[in-house]
C-alpha cells in the first residue's frame, strides 16, 4: 500500500460502495484500431450494462488514418451513452489520455487501450476497492509482449520508482481506475508515453491512496503496436528527467 489519502473518505460516500449504482466513465485511446475498436467498445457496453452502471463510454480517436474514427462514430450513433473525441492529427498517447480524462463526467474514470489486449470483464472486480483507495493501478499477468519490450519495461519501471519513491509494479499497464476528482487536483502536462508516470508520481506526491491488482494480458490479434518506436522511447526519457525536476520544485 502506498501513502494515505490526503482526505479520509467515508465508505458510505464511495461511488462504488455497497448499494450504490457505479458512476463510471470508461474511455479508450485509439490510434489505427479499426479492426479492434468495435469489438472492444461493444464488449465494454455489455459489461457496463450488466453491472447496472450509470456510465458513459468515450472513444478518443488520436488522428487515426484507417477508419477508426468512422467506426467509433457508428457506435456512438447507436448509443447515446457513447461519445467520440477526434484529434485531427496524431497528438500522442498522453494527449489522448488527457482528452479522455477531461471528457470524463462520472465519479470514477477507467481507461484501457482500444487494442483488445485486456478484458474489460475484469474491471468490475476493481470497483469495490474504491471504497478504500483513490487509484487502482493494475499490473499485467503473463505479459504477452516480446522479450525486448519486457526488458525495456522492467528497466523503465525500476528507474521511475527510484526517481519518485514509488512501488508500482507496472507503471504503464493500460488498465487503471481513478476517482475523477483527482484530475481536478493535479496538473498533467505529458503528451507522450510519460503520462502514466506523471499521473502516479503526482498522485503519490499529493497523498492519494493507490492499490495494485493483477489483470490478464492477451496477444494483439489485429493492428500494430507503436509504443516501442525509438523516437517515442527517447522522448519519454527526455520528458522523465524534466518531470522529475518539476515535481521536486513543486514541494511535497
Amino acid at each position: 500500500m502506498l501513502p494515505m489519502s490526503k482526505t479520509d473518505k467515508k465508505q458510505a460516500d464511495s461511488p462504488a460502495g455497497s448499494g450504490h449504482r457505479p458512476s463510471l466513465s470508461v474511455f479508450f485511446p485509439c490510434y489505427n484500431e479499426v479492426d479492434n475498436i468495435e469489438r472492444v467498445a461493444r464488449r465494454a457496453i455489455a459489461v457496463l450494462e450488466d453491472i447496472g452502471a450509470d456510465y458513459e463510454l468515450v472513444i478518443v480517436d488520436d488522428g487515426s488514418r484507417d477508419g477508426t474514427g468512422q467506426a467509433a462514430d457508428r457506435i456512438a450513433a447507436e448509443n447515446e451513452s457513447v461519445k467520440v473525441i477526434h484529434h485531427p492529427t496524431n497528438l500522442g498517447y498522453g494527449a489522448a489520455l488527457q482528452s479522455g480524462f477531461r471528457a470524463a463526467r462520472k465519479k470514477l474514470v477507467f481507461y484501457t487501450d482500444g487494442d483488445g489486449q485486456f478484458d474489460i470483464k475484469e474491471m468490475p472486480a476493481l470497483l469495490p476497492l474504491m471504497r478504500k483507495y483513490d487509484i487502482v493501478s493494475c499490473f499485467r499477468i503473463n505479459r504477452r509482449d516480446n522479450i525486448i519490450r519486457k526488458i525495456n519495461a522492467w528497466c523503465w519501471t525500476r528507474l521511475v520508482n527510484l526517481l519518485f519513491g514509488m512501488r508500482i509494479r507496472d507503471i504503464d499497464c493500460a488498465f487503471k481506475l481513478y476517482r475523477r476528482e483527482i484530475f481536478d487536483d493535479i496538473e498533467i502536462s505529458s503528451k507522450g508515453a510519460l503520462i502514466d508516470t506523471e499521473i502516479l508520481a503526482r498522485a503519490v506526491r499529493k497523498g492519494y491512496r493507490i492499490t495494485q491488482r493483477g489483470v490478464h494480458h492477451y496477444p494483439r490479434t489485429a493492428g500494430e503496436q507503436t509504443g516501442a518506436n525509438i523516437k517515442v522511447i527517447l522522448r519519454a526519457f527526455r520528458e522523465l528527467f524534466g518531470l522529475y525536476k518539476r515535481i521536486r520544485k513543486s514541494g511535497p
